[in-house]
């Protein structure tokens, strides 16, 4: 039965890290769906400052438990997940400070695909701990490629109709901004989905 154990005798802390930076990952896309469906007041960043410095706790903590061993791949694993939380909070950013033009506005799709892609990420990392299954880990991998893939094609939608000449110049440039940085959250899920599934091809 392969083990990532075995590569390095971390034994179940360092997997319990590893597990609670992908968790932080998700919970900061549900603070993000808790601010996009507020509609009653304006949201603040209070749950997103929070989740980063627990993140921020999370990754150093990582990095010294890797300080002397060879593994980059785990490495490059813990800065793609610090990165899914960092990249949702510079959204949540930006939406707070163009709340008053985005009523009406509807993120369901994106934030689907948001918590789609966290669970997914959630869900590979998991598996790190043993694997039993590794094409689970290929299948997860794929499902997160195809939501990037689905982000893509709903962002060229959304393009066209901003560029149609309907909407006011500002909020076209607010949403703009606003879709690229939702985009670039499901990006970087995807990144740490391919840094995962590389760690398992090259160690399986």
């Amino acid at each position: 039965m392969f083990s990532l154990q075995q590569l390095f005798g971390k034994g179940d802390k360092f997997f319990d890290l590893l597990e609670a930076s992908a968790d932080e990952a998700r919970s900061s896309v549900q603070a993000l769906v808790r601010i996009i469906k507020s509609s009653s007041a304006p949201p603040t960043l209070e749950d997103f400052v929070m989740s980063r410095r627990k993140e921020k706790r999370i990754a150093e903590e990582i990095s010294e438990q890797l300080v002397n061993t060879f593994i980059t791949g785990l490495e490059a694993l813990s800065t793609a997940l610090y990165k899914i939380p960092k990249a949702t909070e510079k959204f949540a950013e930006h939406f707070i400070m163009g709340f008053q033009h985005l009523r009406g506005v509807d993120f369901s799709r994106q934030v689907a695909m948001l918590e789609q892609a966290t669970e997914a990420v959630l869900a590979m990392v998991k598996q790190l701990r043993q694997i039993q299954d590794i094409e689970k880990i290929k299948d997860l991998n794929e499902r997160l490629q195809y939501i990037e893939g689905e982000a893509d094609k709903f962002m060229l939608d959304l393009l066209r109709d901003l560029y149609s000449g309907k909407h006011d110049t500002l909020k076209v440039i607010v949403l703009k901004d606003l879709y690229e940085l939702l985009e670039k959250i499901i990006d970087r899920c995807r990144d740490a989905g391919n840094v995962i599934n590389h760690i398992v091809l090259k160690n399986s």
